[in-house]
């Protein structure tokens, strides 16, 4: 999330107010920012960039991307594709594909070479898909997921409000121990101990997801009654060291699930998982 995902100032839903109106989703903001650190990406074996000079875009509604110097790439394992695709705020772009050895990831790699004038910053850099590459590293540490935001931010706080967690009307967790967590653009998210929520009525699932700021997530579903509610929960069990706090706690979809705080509603926020 961040600058501009969910309700960051570039986002699609904003939260704030400007003194101005950049208008998503149909006008677009660009922000083309510098990355102080190394960046190197890796397939089938062999390094395809190796980079200090790599930017971050930032566009309203979308996750940052990483640009890199076409100097920096490795332009023996690409390929010119005959793909191309049109941006109104950025222009026309073209694709190349990885190849080393038998293996071959199609338009992996695109490039404005011609950009419009308001994105005229993005000519001499090319863009990777994020799982087209089999590795991504900051300096020498794996990058997983997507990029860093370094304008995003997590807290946590302990909390002795009274939170309470129902789905269908049937509570399913109450807690004054809670900890609240608040992430950029996205809704404050409650994490409960495993005490106070009723366990009895959760399934594990199969799902897991990795996120670049917390770690890996498994999932539970919820059954009420003869309802069964896919991976409307979720825990870390080894979250990233910034987020120890909520290590095997339970945090609930507030977008499925009805949270209320101190005896008082909240409304359901909208978000990608409101489904």
């Amino acid at each position: 999330m961040g600058l501009s995902s969910g309700t960051g100032p570039f986002g699609n839903v904003p939260a704030g107010r400007f003194n101005f109106t950049p208008d998503p989703p149909t006008g677009s903001v660009l922000y083309f920012d510098p990355v102080p650190y190394r960046l190197r990406g890796t397939f089938g074996g062999e390094t395809v960039f190796d980079t200090l000079g790599a930017r971050l875009l930032y566009e309203t509604a979308h996750l940052p991307v990483y640009y890199v110097p076409e100097d920096d790439l490795r332009h023996d394992l690409l390929e010119p594709s005959d793909t191309q695709t049109h941006c109104p705020h950025k222009g026309d772009a073209s694709y190349r594909s990885i190849r080393v050895g038998d293996r071959i990831e199609t338009d992996a790699v695109w490039t404005y070479r011609e950009p419009i004038a308001p994105a005229a910053f993005l000519a001499g850099y090319a863009a990777f898909y994020w799982g087209k590459l089999d590795e991504w590293f900051v300096e020498d540490e794996q990058a997983f997921g997507h990029p860093r935001d370094p304008y995003h931010r997590i807290d946590t706080y302990r909390t002795t409000r009274a939170v309470r967690v129902s789905v269908d009307g049937e509570p399913i967790a109450e807690s004054t121990r809670a900890v609240a967590l608040f992430e950029s653009g996205l809704p404050a998210r409650f994490y409960l101990p495993t005490e106070d929520v009723r366990t009895d009525l959760l399934e594990p699932s199969a799902k897991t997801s990795r996120c670049a700021y917390k770690g890996v997530a498994s999932y539970w579903h919820v059954r009420v009654g003869d309802t069964l509610h896919d991976d409307l929960a979720w825990t870390y069990a080894e979250p990233n060291g910034d987020v120890s706090p909520i290590r095997g706690l339970i945090c609930f979809f507030n977008e499925r699930a009805d949270l209320a705080l101190d005896g008082q509603a909240q409304e359901r926020p909208i978000t990608q998982w409101s489904r």
